[in-house]
């Protein structure tokens, strides 16, 4: 007999909470490396994070955050380039994504605490009241 994945196991296809168009983001490209009291302050914001998002179904805006981060142990920026994810179809606004790491051409990697020298990669955070899972997704529950 086959064991049936349970509802924790399963990947959930998200669409947009307003209009329900398929934005195409999966519950396994959900950026769970933080798990813990950083998770929890992001839950309670309203955010989720994901580590990759299909680009072609956003209109994308980009735009500069005015407020002090780190770019480094040693360096730190004061203007974060990220940018605004909006529903293609209806124009909600959904999150957005910037560069976790260094953002300056000139900045050393290294103090990042990698060491390896791997450019910064890219995090898309997500309101969770404007998604809602996919009708494909959650059908199996329902029965």
């Amino acid at each position: 007999m086959e064991k049936q994945p349970s509802v924790l196991e399963r990947d959930v296809t998200y669409s947009c909470g307003s209009c329900g168009y398929p934005l195409n983001l999966t519950s396994s490209n959900r950026n769970t490396s933080k798990i813990g009291s950083q998770y929890c302050k992001a839950i309670k914001k309203g955010m989720i994070s994901f580590l990759a998002i299909d680009e072609s179904r956003f209109t994308q805006i980009e735009e500069l955050k005015c407020s002090p981060y780190f770019v480094t142990k040693n360096l730190w920026g004061f203007f974060r380039p990220r940018t605004k994810l909006l529903c293609r179809q209806c124009g909600m606004y959904i999150g957005h994504g910037y560069e976790d790491g260094a953002v300056f051409s000139g900045s050393d990697s290294s103090d990042s605490g990698s060491g390896s020298g791997v450019p910064a990669c890219r995090k898309y955070n997500v309101k969770i009241r404007a998604l809602q899972p996919s009708d494909e997704t959650c059908g199996p529950f329902l029965t």
